[in-house]
């Protein structure tokens, strides 16, 4: 019988707005608990020759594959659902190019936008009417954004707008929390998430120290902790600035109320309110995470999403703020690629897919069913395992739970997620190469990817 990765899944559709349909049959369920093999010949090749030309071999950490052991899977396409890499294995995709890939991969429609659009120049460095065409989806979605300013990636728009909190209140100091992380720049690389927590670096040499006394961090879920640093630097902090939910710690729920606090609490204290929703931004709600909560950041950042696999990131948030930005105002940011017509052409396509009739509702029943299938399986074998998901994002830990802040996800196992990664690999299933990242499905994933994640990660349980 052929296993998960013999290349025997069906391609996807677009998303219509309807559940895409069942092709019964086509993945076989292995009867047998030894592992397939796992042919990486060319990976290994390839990566061997990029330790020689790149940093680690890589051009961004966690795809170093260093928390999970062995070498990083080299692609070579993506489809819908699916990942392909350089030894033509073929792998059902839960990380879609860390979020981006929200509508699939490769999406027809947004190809041939952007086809369409190669004809008439990949980069202007001037401004261009699709720049407008997003700026106002955006606007008309968010409720924080009443004015817009596109950039190139996320951590550009995070350090952007750590910029625009001290000029708009004339502070220095900015809260973050521990565990978070908001892209690579100096402040934010203070107890940061994502490859800082996977690498095991505290933190990133070359940040000075007067960088990092500026930077103030608290618990998450924990409005106690903030209201003490308010209450130690008084009418020194310039804002707050949090993932809206986490995704860079794994995936960790705020409370509604936790939330709520900060939002009261920086409107009393005169501080800025940022909602990093990079990660979260048009994925778990069509007006993002704090549509989802009801809690109305002043400042957001976003990214992935809104540029439909291609490189942008932006920030936005009330008039009074933004126009603190040059040239409307004096605080300077610039980018020769920002609002780059490729980037924004591929947004568009992909915003006005979500836009559909029950997009988002499809995305919370596939991943719900996902992520109960996992864990289901996992205690099936006697694991332990908490974990959840909103709309097309999810995440778990192998610890009993519940995880509430970074602190608690310090206590999952994760060399047991490092067995259980390498050995979903072998079954053809590509998650992110960390314990401490989230997961991502979209709406090229179907019924049968759901149930043979799930048949592959129950043979896996009872293996590992």
């Amino acid at each position: 019988m052929q296993s998960l990765n013999a290349k025997s899944l069906q391609g996807n559709r677009p998303f219509t707005g309807q559940r895409p349909r069942s092709v019964r049959g086509s993945v076989s369920v292995r009867a047998v608990a030894a592992p397939p093999k796992l042919i990486t010949k060319r990976s290994e090749e390839i990566f061997k020759e990029a330790q020689e030309l790149l940093p680690g071999g890589v051009n961004s950490p966690v795809r170093a594959f260093r928390s999970v052991g062995g070498g990083p899977i080299v692609f070579d396409r993506v489809k819908g659902a699916y990942c392909y890499d350089v030894d033509g294995n073929k792998y059902v995709d839960y990380v879609g190019s860390w979020g981006p890939a929200i509508v699939g991969h490769a999406n027809d429609e947004v190809n041939e936008a952007l086809k369409a659009q190669i004809e008439k120049g990949t980069s202007f460095g001037a401004p261009c009417a699709l720049e407008n065409v997003l700026a106002k989806m955006v606007i008309d979605r968010v409720p924080s954004v009443e004015m817009v300013r596109f950039v190139s990636s996320g951590t550009e728009a995070c350090l952007s707008v750590l910029r625009l909190m001290r000029a708009y209140t004339g502070r220095e100091k900015v809260i973050k929390f521990t565990g978070c992380y908001h892209g690579h720049a100096d402040s934010f690389l203070v107890k940061a998430g994502s490859g800082v927590i996977t690498l095991g670096l505290p933190d990133s040499p070359g940040v000075p120290k007067s960088t990092a006394a500026a930077t103030l961090t608290a618990t998450y879920n924990d409005l106690e902790s903030v209201k003490e640093l308010f209450a130690a630097n008084k009418g020194e902090v310039a804002g707050v600035i949090l993932e809206p939910v986490v995704g860079n710690s794994g995936f960790i729920v705020p409370t509604k109320e936790f939330l709520q606090g900060l939002r009261e609490l920086c409107t009393a204290e005169g501080a800025v309110l940022c909602f990093d929703e990079v990660m979260t931004g048009f994925r778990i709600a069509k007006g993002c995470a704090q549509e989802h909560f009801g809690i109305t950041p002043d400042l957001t950042t976003m990214g992935k999403v809104i540029g439909g696999g291609l490189p942008v990131g932006a920030y936005g948030g009330k008039k009074e703020i933004m126009k603190m930005v040059a040239p409307a105002g004096p605080m300077y940011q610039a980018g020769t690629l920002s609002g780059n017509p490729m980037a924004m052409t591929a947004g568009i396509k992909t915003l006005e897919i979500l836009a559909r009739p029950g997009a988002y509702e499809y995305l919370e029943k596939i991943t719900a069913r996902l992520i109960d299938g996992i864990m289901s399986a996992a205690r099936e074998h006697g694991h332990e395992i908490t974990g959840g998901n909103i709309s097309g994002m999810f995440g778990f830990f192998f610890c009993k739970g519940p995880v509430h802040c970074f602190e608690d996800a310090m206590a999952a196992d994760t060399a047991k997620f490092a067995r259980f990664h390498r050995a979903m690999l072998e079954e053809g299933v590509y998650l992110a190469p960390s314990q401490f990242e989230a997961g991502f499905t979209s709406l090229a994933h179907t019924d049968e990817d759901v149930d043979a994640t799930i048949a592959a990660a129950r043979r896996v349980f009872a293996r590992i």
